[in-house]
């Protein structure tokens, strides 16, 4: 049997590939539970220091299996609950991974692989590449992945998409905020690749948790305590050995160890 992931390493990079591409690497419960556990690797490995989310053959993801779809529509409403629990617990894995985050995106991400791209921290994707939350023509809503779908575009855009299940461009992706940046195909890892070397570039610590930060900021709504967190945070970024290294080498006008 074909493994529905290949975790490839190269050094410090992650590249997780969804590898089901004779179905557009369309999700079913053994794919699910395939990244699933690659994430919670990842996380567990400090040697890690950029995850790229991509998809063998022509498409990203394609949403749900219609296989698989059709074996739950005949289960149990428990069934289901707990199949979507699974779902639920990839992409809050895949959200809250301290570990940067980069989206490859070409040709199709419908449905769950929508969320997907939402999750990662940097989505860029090939100016021909489609995308839809095309669960309500199946009678259905993106109600797992609504959280995420929602911080990317923001609860005016996702009354629309959601209701219609139109099919939209990268371009219209883009200019929702789904993606960071549209490029022609044959330039996809070029800006990938320049990704990862930014990120590469920044203090480990700091990109990792760059992310916790600015969910923090978005969600608290008491001012002061905000004040009083971040600059506790600053200041103890500011002694650690990260930050004592990366300001020395600042002045000292040299690269960091963690570039070296």
């Amino acid at each position: 049997m074909t493994n529905p992931l290949l975790n490839l390493r190269e050094g410090p990079i992650a590249r997780l590939r969804l590898n089901r591409p004779e179905l557009h690497n369309a999700f079913d419960a053994m794919l699910i539970a395939a990244l699933t556990g690659a994430l919670e690797a990842v996380a567990a490995d400090d040697s890690v220091r950029v995850v790229v989310l991509e998809g063998e053959g022509p498409s990203f993801s394609a949403g749900a299996d219609l296989n698989w779809m059709r074996g739950m529509a005949a289960a149990s409403e428990e069934a289901n609950r707990t199949d979507s629990l699974a779902l639920a617990r990839l992409m809050r894995t895949l959200d809250e991974l301290p570990r940067p985050t980069i989206a490859r995106v070409q040709g199709a991400a419908f449905g769950g692989g929508v969320g997907l791209v939402a999750c990662c921290d940097i989505a860029i994707a090939a100016s021909d590449a489609k995308f839809g939350l095309t669960e309500s023509k199946l009678g259905l809503l993106p109600a797992v992945i609504s959280p995420y779908v929602l911080d990317a575009i923001g609860p005016r855009q996702a009354r629309r998409w959601f209701a219609t299940a139109e099919t939209f461009d990268a371009a219209t992706a883009l200019d929702i905020g789904l993606l960071h940046q549209v490029v022609a195909g044959d330039a996809l890892d070029e800006a990938v690749q320049r990704q990862v070397d930014l990120l590469l570039k920044a203090g480990p610590h700091a990109s990792s948790q760059a992310k916790s930060l600015v969910r923090r900021v978005a969600f608290e709504r008491d001012r002061d305590r905000l004040d009083h967190d971040n600059a506790a945070l600053i200041a103890r970024l500011r002694v650690s050995d990260e930050g004592q290294e990366g300001l020395g080498a600042f002045l000292d006008k040299r690269k960091p160890r963690w570039c070296q």
